[in-house]
């Protein structure tokens, strides 16, 4: 995780940002601090990368990497206000004695775009992950890639629309992919959960799942309710002081599968 020192929404690269809207730093370190905390309780060991001046969006550690196998791979942004966000990430597993970390050749925005189901890896693209990523990872970490396209620009990440709960078992709204992509789902995960657009609005589906306790926003009550269900324990947070800038729970967690 890293911490919001310095958040703020001075630019705009989805739809989500209004830089004319006022942020106040304190309720988002309150709001992060909180669920830093959560994570700790739940039996989570946390680690946290410096947050750099100039950098607001680098609190959504999510973004910074893809982590499999003990393998790392940096993120390489789009956009180029967090472009410098790569060389931070870079330097933090490289000094932590990561043995195998690499940057990413292609367009890869990390874990914002890249879930990895304990077998496979799903991978997004359509607004900032290009294609030719999808294939850079199947090589780099050696396990099957399923490509994604999304459409409606609100869910720009995969992890906005799309969230793995356990073992082949994942949430999803069904609207927020390509026709032909929700074939795929459909077909790859019959028995999903799928979201309303309700739930799926309030970043619900930017969830952080540990096979037992599901976290994500609090405000989608009713996809609360459909994980309990289900038999997980749903967990809900208040980051809507984070969700200006267009992220929530899993934006803010980068999860380190050694």
């Amino acid at each position: 995780m890293c911490k919001p020192t310095y958040f703020d929404v001075c630019y705009s690269i989805n739809p989500w940002m209004d830089p004319s809207k006022p942020t106040y730093v304190d309720t988002g370190l309150g709001q992060w601090k909180y669920l830093h905390d959560l994570f700790v309780e739940l039996g989570h060991q946390v680690e946290l990368v410096a947050a750099r001046p100039g950098l607001p969006d680098m609190v959504f550690a999510a973004n910074g990497a893809t982590v499999i196998d003990g393998k790392a791979l940096v993120a390489k942004f789009r956009h180029a206000q967090r472009r410098e966000e790569s060389e931070a990430y870079l330097e933090w597993f490289q000094q932590r004695g990561w043995p195998d970390v690499s940057m990413a050749r292609h367009d890869n925005e990390g874990e914002g775009d890249i879930l990895f189901t304990g077998t496979e890896i799903l991978a997004g693209t359509g607004f900032r992950t290009v294609p030719a990523a999808h294939a850079e990872l199947a090589e780099f970490f050696d396990r099957p890639v399923v490509s994604l396209t999304l459409v409606d620009p609100r869910f720009y990440h995969l992890d906005t629309a799309l969230a793995v709960l356990d073992h082949g078992e994942v949430m999803y709204y069904p609207q927020a992919f390509h026709p032909a992509s929700q074939e795929v789902l459909a077909a790859r995960f019959p028995g999903a959960l799928l979201a309303a657009e309700a739930d799926a609005e309030v970043f619900g589906l930017n969830a952080f799942s540990d096979g037992a306790h599901v976290v994500l926003p609090e405000a989608a009550g009713r996809l609360a309710g459909q994980l309990k269900e289900r038999g997980f324990e749903p967990i809900g947070v208040d980051l809507v002081e984070l969700l200006k800038a267009g992220g929530s729970v899993k934006c803010c967690t980068l999860e380190l599968r050694r």
